[in-house]
């Protein structure tokens, strides 16, 4: 059963099909405020058996250093029109954007400070390796205004790490948290995968209780999805993997919500727990409908109903900027009855569910006139709690939350 959409950015929605392909004009685009930065740095060490994200290997420094300064090229290309660029948060995912030099790494978030004003930004976050971090990396980002961390531990057994090919061992990520908190950091995220190829709900357990022991404020519980060609999307093909049975995944799901909630975490999202004041403000807005540009190859980019995605090629990419030119692809512009179907599809997995009144404010379409007979529907099969301006899953309904998703497409 497939009950993750990947958090760091929204998943498509299915459209018509186009007599050809879109360029990007930024003379459509509305000076709408844009409130998130993404940057997207493809390096890594290894690339992980279940991972789709666009990312590369045994790269040189010398490439990284010219990443540092397309992606700085970039970003300089936005600040001469609209949209209004003033962000709240900003986020560094990959890959593994720790890999990067620690020089080029500071020369990035500076030059970045410089471009845009960051005044406002009071969340940024850059995802870890828990293999590839030190003492005076951490350091380093700390002093230079990163103040949120996220640690891809996945699993805290060896044999579950050996099959998802992680390249870290289990103890790392307790040094890897230590490290940081030394650096002065408060808040820390674990992102944990659950059905894994031969876990159970006992060994699931092990792994959940070894992340509530680290004390982060944070923790993100994926279930494991088997994205199309990636390695073990074959396996499973080949009959090389058996994924583990719906239901024990129902059960791996239930028993995290029931065993977080114990310990003080809140599931304001299907796959994120978060304490008290602690939710990814990155996340949300994604999840939310905002408006957020990304940068580098295969960033995703969405203001007000109007999105697209970098080429997910970084010589494609490197030879577009520097070429002056906009390295986009499948670009969209949302209808109104597109635009309300996403969102409402977003804050379907929020705990508080769909705000109505917001998704009619962003879109124009109401949703309790324009999906009246399917509420009513998902209503009295007790999958969905509604009132005058919100709906929010059950907790039969966050078993089908995909399916009910797509009564809204």
């Amino acid at each position: 059963m497939n009950l993750e959409i990947l958090a760091r950015k929204p998943a498509p929605i299915p459209q018509p099909a186009q007599p050809a392909a879109l360029a990007l004009d930024r003379g459509w685009l509305p000076a709408a405020a844009v409130e998130g930065i993404y940057v997207h740095i493809p390096f890594c060490f290894h690339k992980c058996h279940y991972c789709d994200f666009y990312s590369i290997t045994r790269q040189s420094a010398e490439r990284m250093g010219r990443f540092v300064d397309l992606i700085l090229a970039e970003a300089g290309n936005w600040t001469d029109r609209p949209p209004l660029i003033g962000p709240n948060t900003v986020f560094f995912g990959g890959g593994t954007p720790s890999l990067l030099p620690q020089e080029e790494m500071r020369r990035l978030i500076r030059g970045l400070r410089k471009i845009f004003d960051c005044s406002s930004v009071g969340e940024w976050t850059i995802e870890c390796n828990p293999a590839t971090v030190s003492a005076d990396y951490l350091k380093m980002l700390r002093e230079n205004g990163v103040d949120r961390l996220s640690f891809g531990a996945q699993s805290f057994d060896r044999r579950e790490l050996a099959t998802l090919e992680r390249h870290h061992d289990p103890e790392d990520v307790a040094r890897s948290i230590g490290l940081a908190r030394a650096a002065g950091f408060e808040r820390l995220n674990v992102d944990l995968i659950y059905a894994i190829p031969g876990q159970d709900l006992s060994s699931w357990s092990r792994s959940l209780e070894a992340a509530i022991a680290l004390g982060t404020d944070h923790l993100s519980c994926y279930g494991l999805t088997y994205e199309h060609n990636t390695p073990m999307a074959v396996k499973k093909r080949l009959g090389a993997i058996r994924a583990v049975d719906d239901e024990i995944e129902l059960q791996m799901l239930h028993y995290t919500r029931k065993r977080l909630g114990e310990a003080g975490f809140h599931a304001y999202e299907i796959s994120n727990y978060a304490k008290l004041a602690q939710e990814c403000r990155h996340n949300l807005l994604y999840w939310n409908g905002g408006s957020y540009l990304g940068f580098g190859p295969a960033a995703a980019s969405h203001i007000a109903g109007h999105r697209w995605r970098n080429r997910p090629h970084l010589g494609e990419w490197e030879s577009s900027i520097a070429e002056n030119q906009l390295p986009a692809i499948d670009v969209e512009h949302l209808g109104p009855a597109q635009r309300a179907a996403e969102l409402i599809m977003l804050q379907l997995r929020l705990a508080r569910g769909v705000d109505m009144k917001a998704v009619e404010k962003l879109s124009g379409v109401s949703p309790l006139h324009e999906h009246a007979n399917t509420l009513q529907r998902l209503a009295n099969l007790k999958l969905i709690n509604l009132s005058d301006d919100h709906f929010h899953l059950t907790e039969a309904g966050i078993n089908i939350a995909d399916s009910i998703s797509a009564e809204f497409l």
